[in-house]
């Protein structure tokens, strides 16, 4: 069953074109990731969906509510964690919640209980009564993450919701992050431009310049690319280069003075061609498609050129966090 369709979604800012009329769906329960450099139309996409910007044209809906005439059942259904910050830190974790709560009608007897699950979930219970001020990055991107959840959204949208953390709290916000799809069977659709993020989403839509170039879950995306990549050295380069072409039938380049060659299952492979060749090879290296290749091989360019430098964007983000 998908809890997201969306068809011809468009967003148009004078001349310049956010979002150009994409489609796709989002099955209930999955991981779904937006994976594109800054300004390829991510978030744009993640605010039309969250009924923060009207689209110019096509539709969506959203727990089976139209985007365009359902607004407010749409935002009853989901959650949503702001790539900016949204917390109050003039205000304690469990005073941010009590607002959100008042917002989305949870009444009074539901919410202590309420806070005190999501809490739990981000293990923030005990910091409930702390001004949100005291909190690091990451403790505040786990109390945002249970401030999305306490209405019990069936979606829960994160807009690239690691950025400017260390990579030990990244790592462990995605348990969270984890932990909310198995033990709450819940959707998630987030943005990212991280691949190691990627990786663990179900499924991925590569977006750039507005459109949705590729679709489909990561593996598969790999293996689109090609296989795996073999680059050997050796002493007698040419002979093996003949033996490889010879025996195997294989591809060989060896613009750059080592021999690469593309077979399927490498690591299966290559001892299969250490027991059968005579010639001594004196290095071997063995690099699976990542979603970096598959990002160059679609789009002509790197993701991370696209990509402003991580240590300046995390730098001004938690200069705006006011990160403790």
């Amino acid at each position: 069953m998908n809890v997201i369709e969306v068809r011809g979604l468009r967003k148009v800012y004078k001349d310049k074109v956010a979002v150009n009329g994409i489609s796709f769906d989002v099955a209930e329960g999955e991981i779904f990731g937006f994976l594109g450099p800054n300004g390829a139309g991510k978030s744009t996409s993640i605010n039309m969906l969250a009924i923060i910007l009207p689209p110019t044209g096509g539709d969506a809906t959203v727990n089976g509510f139209s985007i365009i005439r359902d607004r407010d059942s749409v935002r009853k259904s989901i959650g949503l964690v702001f790539q900016d910050p949204s917390l109050d830190d003039r205000l304690t974790a469990s005073e941010n919640l009590r607002f959100h709560a008042k917002l989305y009608g949870v009444s009074k007897d539901l919410f202590v209980g309420r806070m005190r699950e999501v809490l739990d979930l981000v293990d923030l219970w005990d910091r409930k009564d702390d001004l949100v001020r005291t909190f690091s990055g990451g403790m505040r991107r786990r109390l945002e993450i249970a401030r999305g959840l306490l209405h019990y959204p069936r979606i829960l949208f994160l807009d690239e919701p690691t950025i400017g953390l260390d990579p030990q709290t990244r790592a462990h916000l995605w348990e969270y992050v984890l932990r909310l799809k198995r033990e709450k069977k819940m959707t998630i659709f987030m943005t990212t431009h991280y691949m190691d993020e990627a990786e663990s989403c179900d499924r991925i839509a590569i977006i750039d310049h507005g459109d949705i170039v590729s679709l489909d879950t990561p593996e598969a995306l790999k293996k689109g690319v090609g296989g795996d990549i073999v680059t050997l050295r050796s002493e007698r380069s040419s002979d093996l280069k003949i033996e490889l072409e010879r025996r195997y039938g294989l591809k060989v380049d060896d613009s750059d003075g080592s021999l690469r060659i593309e077979v399927e299952n490498g690591e299966t492979f290559l001892p299969k061609l250490f027991a059968e060749l005579e010639i001594k090879i004196t290095s071997v290296e063995l690099h699976k498609p990542t979603l970096d290749d598959v990002f160059l091989s679609i789009t002509g360019r790197n993701i991370r050129a696209e990509t402003a430098s991580e240590k300046d964007r995390a730098q001004e983000h938690m200069r705006r966090r006011g990160h403790h």
